[in-house]
């Protein structure tokens, strides 16, 4: 995807990343990390995206940040997976917003670049408690990638 992004800062492993929002509401730094699912049998790894607490360090997946940016910003998450992906290229990417809002947001956004995606990625979306083939306009609630 040719698309604007922020920069990005990533751990050696490529499972953390950081990049700053600029936008309306100012600079938000912004925060992707990568956790591996416990007993799985196959390597699942959960992409968790929010805001980054300053006092904490923490992420918050639950803060409406509104900066104006969400389309860059959406392009420098889906980056963090291309990156993760080609490192680990067995592991399938599970992607779920903290609502059903922000899943909806991932699915527009496999939904616009669908053609380019699935070229390079196998989609599975969530529906009535199975893993089944992506297809485009069918609402999910989750989705797993993997790199092909």
């Amino acid at each position: 995807m040719n698309l604007e992004k922020y920069e990005l800062k990533s751990s050696p492993d490529l499972v953390y990343f950081e990049f700053t929002s600029e936008g309306t509401q100012g600079n938000i730094e912004k925060v992707v990390i990568y956790n591996k699912l416990i007993d799985q049998i196959l390597p699942i790894y959960n992409l968790g995206f929010g805001d980054k607490n300053i006092q904490t360090g923490e992420l918050s997946d639950t803060v409406k940040s509104n900066n104006g940016d969400r389309d860059k910003v959406l392009a420098t998450v889906a980056s963090t997976i291309y990156q993760f992906t080609e490192r680990y290229p067995n592991a399938w990417v599970l992607m779920q917003g903290s609502n059903a809002v922000r899943t909806r947001l991932y699915q527009i956004g496999i939904n616009l670049y669908y053609d380019e995606v699935v070229t390079q990625f196998t989609i599975l979306g969530f529906k009535n408690d199975e893993w089944i083939t992506f297809k485009k306009n069918t609402n999910y609630d989750g989705f797993l990638l993997q790199k092909i």
